[in-house]
């Protein structure tokens, strides 16, 4: 008896091999899920916070000017670009925050570049020290030069804090501008991320091919105009690379503008946020628009037709530029200053401050005596009402503060260890259908979270979770946002690492029937260990010094960097600084763990 089956029948039957035939491969079933988990993640909290900028809030200004107490309305927008405070609260701070963002990308690009072309392409002294140092102010906190240099210049005659170490030594009071406000936080956050610059400059001159500027010499070309029209042309991409990280990055800071006087989105929206909710939310949506802008014009710029190849495969040669016998070390000795105050006075400033008396007074010094030194804020267990302890036990003995360094190492290896998992899927499932529009999505959207302002994330987060499932000030809460916003450096990392295997070796094991987990944990994650590997531990390093992110999402005791501003508001300075050195500390002891027993280095194959 022969069965007929319809046409419809057939359709469904072809529809449904197709579908399985589909989901048989692992990477198309990694990237259908994760389109979906990535796409309610960043999307979600955008939705939420733009919804947020139409809502009426009870008891604040947008509900006094509609006279309802809920609803939709555009008088947020209306009263914030409009009224007679418009200034104050949008056109200063967004004009701060750009002079900020620019700012902080020339003189992170100037140092940055500089020290990279000093280190790969001259014979400089002390090459493997300068490297591995400079690095150090991006791994230590944000805030951190920001701390250091209110501690050297501060004085009560212009700021009104106490006397800093330059004022309290040796009796010199510099100018307001200089203490506080545009130009020193364009300064701290430029020499942050400095190494950026360095990192992806300096990658391009280390490998740059000497004929291309070899040609040029043999022209009679004269070496400035072979550095303005042919070397500097060739790091554009990186340079624009740089301007992308650190614009974006620079422009949601709220730490270094907090310390150091300055008005910006990040501060205005943390100021007005209680009052004026609605017209707060709309300042995180700017600050959004600016960082997708400033990616939209990084890759613009890059749609070119011009060439910047840079390695021809001719030539292994880099042509190295000779100092000198006095000016290469004249010029070392000069960055070895310059980095000792960036990267290792600050660790040696904290630790200071933890054994002065009236920490941030320097004034004693004019006649010390190590008698005037006490480990009070280290060692008090009891009789904490005394001695300007309020309450607290010294650091040793501090409950709060060891539940907080407890609650930030969770968070980052928890954030560490999802945002590493995810990423490597997306990386692996990219590189296997990298020309398929689902990948080239998935990897788009896993991408996006970065270029926000981590405030903005943190504000957008903030939204979605207030409402319906409340989980602010749980761990759960800065586990997910932290996963969301690490995961760009685990699935770019991986991506990359993935991109250099070839098809044949995964190929020769599924021809022997070797499971996908098998083929994952056994071939290829062993091939691409030290790359995977970094993956996880840049969450990790990065969530262990974070504040921005998470400072409106818990209370001030539940992690170290936002009982900062909690032991600040008490008059507790010594407890600030002490936190700041054990996170640096932490910090710089974990660096030191992976690089013996990974081999991995931000400044590795660049000159160190």
């Amino acid at each position: 008896m022969q069965m007929t089956f319809s046409p419809q029948a057939n359709r469904r039957a072809v529809i449904w091999n197709k579908i399985k035939t589909f989901f048989s491969k692992p990477q198309n079933t990694i990237l259908v899920i994760m389109a979906v988990i990535c796409t309610f993640t960043t999307f979600a909290p955008i939705v939420a916070i733009v919804e947020d900028t139409l809502k009426i809030h009870p008891g604040t200004i947008d509900a006094n000017l509609t006279g309802r107490s809920s609803g939709f309305t555009i008088v947020n927008y209306t009263d914030l670009f409009t009224s007679t405070i418009a200034k104050q609260n949008l056109w200063n701070p967004l004009l701060n925050t750009l002079i900020l963002a620019v700012g902080s990308c020339v003189v992170s690009i100037l140092y940055g570049g500089l020290f990279a072309f000093l280190v790969t392409r001259t014979n400089l002294r002390f090459k493997k020290y300068l490297s591995a140092i400079f690095i150090f102010p991006y791994i230590m906190p944000q805030w951190t030069l920001a701390t250091v240099w209110k501690n050297m210049f501060d004085s009560v005659a212009v700021t009104g804090n106490r006397d800093g170490l330059l004022a309290g030594l040796f009796g010199v009071t510099m100018p307001q501008w200089w203490c506080a406000g545009m130009f020193p936080s364009i300064l701290v956050l430029g020499l942050h991320y400095a190494p950026f610059a360095y990192i992806l400059i300096g990658g391009i001159f280390r490998n740059m091919d000497a004929n291309l500027e070899e040609a040029a010499t043999i022209l009679n070309t004269p070496k400035w105009k072979i550095m303005t029209h042919v070397t500097l042309p060739l790091i554009r991409p990186a340079i624009l690379s740089t301007i992308l990280l650190v614009f974006g990055s620079a422009m949601g800071s709220y730490p270094v503008p907090h310390f150091l006087g300055l008005t910006t989105l990040s501060t205005r929206y943390i100021e007005i946020n209680d009052r004026r909710a609605g017209q707060a939310s709309i300042l995180a949506v700017i600050m959004m628009l600016l960082g997708i802008g400033i990616m939209y014009f990084n890759q613009r710029s890059l749609k070119s037709r011009k060439s910047y190849t840079t390695v021809t495969g001719k030539s292994g040669q880099t042509s190295v530029i000779n100092l000198g016998k006095v000016g290469k070390i004249v010029i070392a000795i000069i960055l070895v200053l310059i980095t000792f105050f960036t990267s290792i006075f600050p660790i040696i400033s904290f630790a200071f401050e933890t054994f002065l008396p009236n920490p941030g007074d320097y004034s004693f010094l004019k006649t010390f005596n190590t008698d005037n030194l006490t480990t009070k804020w280290w060692t008090t267990s009891e009789n904490v009402s005394e001695n300007g302890m309020y309450g607290q036990k010294g650091m040793l003995f501090n409950e709060m503060i060891w539940r907080g360094f407890g609650g930030t190492m969770l968070v980052s290896v928890a954030c560490a260890l999802a945002a590493g998992v995810i990423g490597t899927l997306i990386g692996y499932a990219v590189s296997k259908k990298r020309r398929s529009k689902l990948a080239g999505y998935v990897n788009s959207v896993a991408f996006l979270p970065y270029l926000m302002p981590s405030i903005a994330v943190s504000i957008a987060f903030f939204k979605l979770f207030s409402s319906g499932i409340n989980l602010f000030n749980t761990y759960w809460l800065l586990i997910i946002v932290g996963t969301v916003k690490y995961i760009p450096f685990a699935s770019r990392s991986s991506l990359n690492s993935m991109l250099q295997l070839s098809g044949e070796i995964e190929e020769a094991a599924i021809i022997q029937d070797i499971p996908w987990r098998k083929r994952m944990t056994r071939i290829i994650v062993p091939i691409q260990k030290s790359s995977i590997v970094s993956g996880f531990l840049l969450p990790f390093m990065t969530c262990l010094r974070e504040l921005s992110l998470f400072m409106l999402l818990c209370g001030q005791g539940l992690i170290l960097s936002t009982q900062l501003d909690y032991f600040d508001e008490m008059g507790l300075y010594a407890f600030s600084s002490g936190i700041n050195l054990i996170l640096i500390v932490t910090i710089l002891i974990c660096n030191a763990l992976v690089n013996k027993i990974t081999g991995a280095s931000l400044d590795k194959g660049i000159g160190g």
